[in-house]
């Protein structure tokens, strides 16, 4: 090895050290045992499930072949994601939020039977921590999208332009998509309740850009979350589909949602003159 090679290899571990300093916040390591400590009291409490599962595979064989790699794959995704530039003064708040929202989406979902889980249980109280994690990555995902799409060569106005068609382009389709996917519902309240929220969320926009990045990470991440439930038959809808393109776009509404009233209650909490925790920069709408 000469020494330009060399010289050139030091480089290159250097800027991966500073690149990794600055992945790897001082919260970041908390963020990690909390999501691995819920992970492992799932796996306790529901211990009967994942015996169940572990029953399936041949530990005396080629046991690597009954490994579901898309579930690890999936969480692995998730893993590496909500460890990037963790800051738990705001990924607290998105928590909060994701827990409260998944319990509500779930209790929607199963006692309106739109879908079903195995277990039977309407919600499955083992499935709502999934939500917060998800929705931790969603963000780290949206963050990049946004400072990508920030350095993009476009003049400002033909940008502002795409990015309104296509945020009313996108949202129209789901709400045609979500109407004929919960028709079978209309006699319920609850689907009536999601419906107004739905509309009132997209014809409020604060940021059509970040909504959409939004909704867009939201749905790349719930596509894999959908793929493996239903295909796994954790969990069923009423179409039978594996899964339903209303699902999978759902995750990013949901997405949507839940950034919002974070932004809701961080406005809140200004107002009663409490200090406001600190937020994720949000590009401005050009």
């Amino acid at each position: 090895m000469n020494g330009t090679s060399g010289f050139a290899i030091i480089r290159l571990m250097s800027r991966f050290h500073v690149a990794l300093k600055t992945l790897w916040t001082r919260d970041s390591s908390i963020l990690l045992g909390g999501f691995l400590l819920t992970v492992f009291l799932i796996v306790y409490i529901w211990w009967p499930l994942a015996e169940e599962y572990l029953a399936y595979v041949d530990w005396n064989g080629a046991w690597w072949a009954y490994m579901d790699w898309l579930l690890l794959g999936i969480f692995g995704f998730m893993t590496v994601t909500i460890i990037a530039r963790a800051n738990l003064k705001t990924d607290l708040l998105i928590i909060f939020v994701g827990l409260c929202g998944g319990l509500a989406i779930e209790s929607w979902g199963t006692q309106t039977n739109l879908w079903h889980y195995y277990t039977a249980e309407r919600p499955p109280l083992w499935i709502i921590p999934a939500w917060p994690i998800a929705s931790l990555s969603i963000d780290r995902i949206t963050r990049f999208l946004d400072w990508t799409l920030s350095r993009l060569p476009i003049k400002p106005s033909i940008f502002h332009f795409l990015l309104s068609t296509l945020y009313w382009m996108t949202f129209a389709s789901f709400l045609t998509l979500m109407l004929v996917f919960i028709t079978p519902t209309f006699d319920k309240s609850f689907s009536w309740l999601a419906l107004s929220l739905c509309i009132l969320l997209i014809f409020t926009p604060m940021d059509h850009r970040y909504a959409l990045l939004t909704f867009i990470a939201g749905s790349g991440l719930g596509y894999y979350l959908e793929l493996w439930g239903t295909t796994r038959e954790c969990w069923t809808y009423y179409t039978l589909e594996t899964p339903p393109v209303f699902a999978v776009l759902a995750h990013g509404m949901a997405a949507v949602a839940f950034w919002r009233a974070g932004l809701l209650l961080k406005m809140l909490w200004g107002r009663f003159g409490l200090p406001k925790p600190r937020q994720t920069e949000v590009q401005p709408e050009v």
